[in-house]
């Protein structure tokens, strides 16, 4: 099934929770904060050792990271401030919570310690680029809504490892920091033929190569192209605020 479709049957099991929410006059930035307080919950019970109780504490995390969008749509609450708080905040959990897992990785010992505890930093440093590259090309305007391990992803397969056993960490760790990097060569291939799609319209359209002097006038005398024209002046255009509070930058 189609993640989209997965998606749209979560919002749905969803939306009692939500209408409740908005019945009691409940905010999304306090659901937002409530899911950052049980993130970091999370990270010190999994760096003291309680994996299974951290993964329990991560799902109800992740109940209030799907909560918090649906209900700024829902209370007519949606803001630009909305949308940046949701994206550093997540951040926020994958730092805690990845470096909880490194602590106890470190306390717990053993063949492979120090070398877990190392993989639990490439993860994190992955999941975070995972996330940048999309963030930096819709600011330049690009579509970026490509990649096999988002942010939902990640959290899934971290939960599981908590549940599972030390075994299963292990392995969800190194699932996350694979697929992350894998996830942030993926956007950047895509950002690269994007704008090469783009150049090679802008070549076609304008009939010479862009990107030349700023303010030079082109073969024939005529006028300078105007400020912002070509395709940086393009991106930076077609670039807008963010709509959404949840503006799926993972």
């Amino acid at each position: 099934m189609p993640k989209t479709a997965w998606q749209e049957r979560s919002r749905a099991l969803l939306t009692p929770v939500v209408t409740g929410l908005a019945r009691l006059g409940v905010t999304p930035t306090a659901v937002t904060l409530v899911g950052l307080a049980l993130n970091i919950a999370a990270g010190v019970v999994a760096g003291l050792g309680q994996a299974f109780n951290a993964g329990l504490l991560l799902i109800v995390a992740g109940i209030c990271d799907a909560l918090d969008g649906q209900l700024a749509r829902r209370t007519g609450r949606v803001s630009r401030f909305g949308a940046f708080l949701d994206s550093t905040i997540d951040r926020i959990d994958e730092s805690v919570v990845l470096c909880g897992i490194a602590a106890w990785f470190l306390r717990r010992g053993g063949a492979g310690a120090d070398a877990m505890a190392l993989a639990c930093a490439a993860a994190l440093a992955g999941s975070i680029i995972t996330s940048y590259t999309r963030a930096r090309a819709e600011g330049l305007g690009l579509d970026c809504k490509v990649g096999l391990f988002e942010r939902p992803e990640r959290v899934v397969v971290t939960i599981a490892g908590l549940l599972f056993g030390p075994l299963a960490l292990t392995g969800a760790i190194l699932i996350v920091l694979f697929l992350s990097w894998l996830t942030v060569l993926q956007r950047i291939a895509h950002v690269r033929r994007v704008v090469r799609h783009l150049e090679a319209a802008g070549d076609a359209g304008a009939g010479r190569p862009l990107g030349g002097r700023s303010g030079a006038r082109p073969p024939g005398g005529g006028a300078a192209p105007a400020a912002g024209s070509g395709l940086a002046g393009g991106l930076a255009g077609s670039s807008g605020p963010a709509g959404a509070r949840k503006p799926l930058r993972n």
